[in-house]
């Protein structure tokens, strides 16, 4: 199996502990790494296996400052924090060092491989291991979210030193997919009734075909080879029941762990056969395959429940709404070697040949470049690890515009990031609020200028009001009658 390129962890300070090449080290196999970046962070020695879920942050090396009750001030985020290996699962101590803020962990070994001979110092007492441990999920790490790796021993053991001492280190832990050329190749490992995958499956289609031709997909089935699991007898029937076809030569396990009713790994290989046909026939020119999408998709949503999982009718409506060609599909089932007799099927061989080559063990599970991703299998993490795949300057727009992203399905669907902070709204409703605002502030400009002209035709009124009086006094003070008829000549006499 490939696995992923990843630049061996390097300490930056102090120059003493820094190696040209980095140091060896195991990854994870749970947590998400960043791909295409690195963690640059003080690094923290948390002088502690971290099994409680109560991590005391202010302990540990090296020492800071105290307050004035003499408490020790915590591990200043972001940082990386180093925990000794023992006392319980990795998940578990990665878990409590991503709950007390850690960007990362190193795991420190505490006891040396045989292979490294007088390389590696054992502690007293303590004899070395032949084999390498691996950071295996123990089941619950899908909330796991930050990455961590494994430092074998007699390279641990002087960075610990040096924490101790109280000297500041500064580690970075970096990864970048390989990166051939100008087109990502991806690949998915599940299985018809695997149902971790099928929020992926539901909601990727927009970004395959968003990639376009600058990614080619390959979604694989995994069945296992009956033949060497023993499902085969002598005789070359079948052992094992109705978990295989072809007289026990490709099995799958039972997706409800019941022989006798419901769901059989015989069905689960002919839906198996079906899908794999259905992406030959139209996603294997192109890399994209929107029927095999569709067919997916509609199956999930039609078919994926006991009644209806090997039901004939079911099939054929979801071909109808995924606007797939029966004849097509059918013809390459029966071509391939069909699923009765004991015969082989060249497409079912295919796919055991490519598994044994990939190394795949755990499902589902998928790859970029050949290099397998680590963390659940979420839109984000593909996406992301698709955009970080490509040749310096070459990747398509959708990356361009959607891979630092802070909500990526939203912006492939969308086709524009409509945001990048938190708080931060879209340049379009940005314009809409302010045309409202313009709008409402010309409201009240146009209400109080039309107040006030009222107000100054009511000043007027008043003034014209108090003067009118005075006018009338006056005319009467000249002595003008006022039943002399118009146009009759007035004489008035001033006293």
């Amino acid at each position: 199996m490939l696995c992923i390129k990843i630049r061996l962890i390097v300490v930056q300070i102090p120059q003493s502990l820094s190696k040209k090449d980095g140091y060896d080290h195991r990854e994870a196999l749970f947590g998400v790494p960043p791909y295409g970046g690195s963690i640059q962070q003080n690094l923290f020695y948390a002088d502690s296996d971290l099994c409680n879920s109560q991590v005391d942050t202010n302990k540990g090396y090296p020492i800071r400052a105290k307050d004035k009750d003499g408490k020790m001030a915590p591990w200043p985020s972001p940082y990386i924090l180093m925990v000794d290996r023992g006392g319980c699962t990795f998940v578990n101590k990665v878990r409590n060092a991503q709950r007390s803020g850690a960007a990362g962990v190193i795991i420190a070994d505490n006891t040396c491989l045989c292979s490294y001979g007088k390389e590696c110092t054992s502690d007293r007492g303590v004899e070395c291991e032949t084999r390498e441990p691996i950071m295996a999920d123990d089941g619950s790490g899908a909330d796991i979210s930050i990455p961590s790796f494994l430092m074998f021993k007699q390279d641990a053991d002087p960075i610990k030193a040096e924490l101790m001492a109280n000297h500041p280190v500064r580690m970075e832990m970096a990864w970048s997919l390989p990166s051939p050329d100008d087109r990502v190749e991806y690949d998915l490992w599940t299985t018809p009734s695997d149902t971790v995958s099928r929020d992926f499956q539901k909601t990727f289609k927009p970004a395959a075909e968003s990639l376009g031709k600058h990614a080619y997909f390959t979604p694989h089935m995994y069945i296992y080879d009956g033949i060497k699991s023993g499902c085969q007898g002598l005789n070359g029937e079948n052992q094992c029941y109705n978990l295989c076809t072809n007289n026990g030569r490709y099995c799958a396990t039972d997706p409800d762990n019941d022989l006798d009713k419901g769901i059989s790994g015989a069905d689960v290989v002919r839906e198996s056969l079906r899908r794999t046909c259905i992406w030959k026939q139209y996603g294997e020119d192109d890399g994209y395959g929107a029927e095999w999408w569709d067919y997916v998709n509609e199956f999930m949503f039609r078919c994926d429940n006991e009644e209806f999982f090997s039901n004939e009718d079911c099939v054929d409506d979801v071909y109808t709404h995924s606007k797939i060609e029966k004849k097509l599909v059918k013809q390459c089932m029966n071509d391939s070697g069909g699923l009765e007799d004991d015969s082989a099927n060249a497409i079912l061989e295919e796919q055991l040949a490519a598994k044994d080559a990939t190394g795949v063990v755990i499902l589902p599970a998928a790859y970029v470049n050949g290099a397998g991703i680590r963390g659940a299998l979420t839109f984000s993490t593909i996406f992301k690890a698709i955009c970080a795949g490509y040749l310096s300057g070459t990747a398509p727009s959708v990356c361009t515009a959607c891979a630092n992203c802070q909500d990526e399905m939203s912006c492939v669907n969308a086709g524009i990031c409509a945001t990048d902070q938190k708080g931060a709204v879209s340049t379009r409703t940005f314009a809409s609020s302010m045309m409202i605002l313009i709008f409402l502030f010309l409201c009240v400009g146009f209400i109080q200028w039309k107040r006030a002209q009222l107000q100054v035709r009511e000043q007027v009124k008043g003034i014209l009001a108090e003067y009118m009086p005075l006018d009338e006094d006056r005319l009467g003070s000249t002595g003008i009658d006022d039943d002399d008829e118009e146009g009759e000549e007035v004489k008035g006499e001033f006293s």
